[in-house]
């Protein structure tokens, strides 16, 4: 039986999610997600794809994020046509997301040839376009959680909740060829226990070969009553240095964890005191897709038949003109917008009007890759330059670790103890210390077979 796995992203670092199955003559690629951090590590998103592209049959993915779904519209225009399958709050999402990212592909394009053409170099191309990213979204094709479809002779996808974000899934894939059968089963970005909204993962029991996510393989969250309390005092502290408070937030999932947790905790956290801003046109066509699957998870972020949140002094900002006017308040507002890692977006405009202001406070609630602003931030730079001009960091900066919206150790060692069989266990998405933390902890306690995979591997599944 002919059914291996080639590590081509993700392996070894966090963004790039892709990795090649081969089933029998059949390749499929699992994830094509654009790599994100410095600017030395996005031109990669540029390099020929590892592949013959005429050669792929089907793309999988597991959820909406750019990290795992975004090189899915520069595929197409490389000339894919072949499926793209997922699970159906997924293809949503990825009809927003997709053409924001190519939109913003354009303005990064259009900024860097300014300063090209002052030098006299030639002109660069945007990654892809926003018609290009809409072009691609004809190629989705999607199903609901616990369907099994036959995608290709012999091959099998069933998809299962992640409790990441709004359909994210895990990806079983079962290959039948000469009277056998085996499982791959691939975590994608796992969610947590005591996740606000998302309900928590799906646990499967057998597996011939287990890819799993590692993230935060080398921490523990800690407990969410305490992350509650921090945010109680966070407010409350904001709210006596009469200041703004900035919060970049991952557009889906962090962000409407957030505002479920400011309408669950309005009175306890004094909100009534503040202007709450989604500025963010984006998150704001999330948080309604989150309202047309309300039926995917339990907590009640929404009124009946509403799909803006419980919150009396909630603002969805769509236009810039509404986003411009924020900065002309000076305390009382927070506003929560993208990037989630400060590379771009709408929150550069409120770091520069903000930051060097030291009554004002950012918050940090996700992950920062290496090479981002976001993490800079985190690693307590003394200054920042934000479209050429130089704003030194005076802002209260905050780390809620609680907030992520992945499985720390416990976690995913927890969501591999439920294989009675023990399947070999291949770590990917993560940083080389969280690997081998995780690793250590798999072998440890469950005496699990476990890998931390190359960029370039390839195994068999089930060998």
């Amino acid at each position: 039986m002919n059914f291996d796995v080639q590590f081509l992203g993700a392996a070894g670092e966090v963004t790039g999610s892709m990795y090649l199955i081969r089933a029998g003559s059949h390749k499929v690629l699992l994830e094509c997600g654009q790599i994100q951090g410095s600017r030395k590590d996005e031109l990669r998103n540029r390099h020929r794809f590892p592949l013959k592209i005429s050669e792929i049959n089907a793309v999988i993915l597991s959820h909406a994020h750019i990290d795992h779904s975004g090189r899915v519209p520069l595929l197409a225009e490389r000339g894919y046509t072949g499926p793209v399958f997922t699970q159906n709050a997924t293809r949503a999402l990825c009809s927003i997301m997709l053409p924001d990212s190519g939109y913003l592909n354009e303005k990064d394009a259009e900024w860097e040839n300014r300063k090209r053409e002052r030098k006299g170099l030639p002109p660069v191309e945007p990654l892809y376009t926003r018609a290009e990213a809409e072009e691609s979204l004809k190629l989705f094709r999607s199903f609901a959680y616990g369907e099994s479809q036959e995608i290709l002779p012999g091959l099998s996808l069933r998809f299962h909740d992640a409790g990441h974000i709004l359909g994210s899934s895990i990806v079983e894939l079962s290959y039948a060829s000469g009277g056998q059968m085996r499982t791959l089963v691939f975590s994608g970005d796992l969610g947590y226990q005591d996740a606000p909204v998302m309900e928590a993962p799906a646990r499967l029991k057998r597996a011939d070969m287990v890819i799993m996510e590692s993230t935060y393989g080398d921490r523990l969250h800690r407990p969410f009553a305490e992350t509650i309390e921090e945010l109680a005092g966070l407010f409350a502290e904001a709210s006596a240095r009469k200041g703004n408070i900035l919060i970049p937030a991952f557009t889906v999932g962090r962000t409407q964890d957030l505002l479920y947790l400011m309408s669950e905790h309005y009175d306890d956290w004094k909100l009534s005191d503040w202007q709450i801003f989604l500025d963010s046109p984006m998150a704001i066509d999330a948080t309604h897709t989150y309202a047309q699957y309300r039926h995917l998870y339990g907590a009640k972020l929404f009124s009946p038949g509403a799909s803006t949140p419980d919150l009396p002094n909630f603002h969805a900002t769509m236009s810039t003109e509404e986003s411009m006017s924020i900065n002309r308040i000076r305390s009382g507002a927070i506003i929560i917008a993208g990037s989630g890692m400060c590379s771009g977006g709408r929150i550069h405009h409120h770091l520069k009007n903000n930051l060097w202001r030291k009554e004002c406070h950012l918050v940090i609630v996700g992950y920062q890759a290496e090479g981002t602003l976001g993490r800079r931030l985190v690693d307590g730079v003394p200054s920042v330059k934000l479209w050429g001009e130089k704003v030194i960091v005076k802002a209260k900066i905050h780390t809620i670790g609680g907030l992520s919206a992945h499985a720390d150790q416990a976690g995913l060692v927890d969501w591999y103890g439920a294989f009675e069989n023990r399947p070999p266990v291949y770590l990917v998405h993560g940083e080389p210390g969280a690997q081998e933390a995780l690793a250590s902890a798999l072998r440890s306690r469950l005496q699990a077979p476990v890998t931390v995979a190359e960029r370039g591997m390839t195994v068999v599944v089930g060998r």
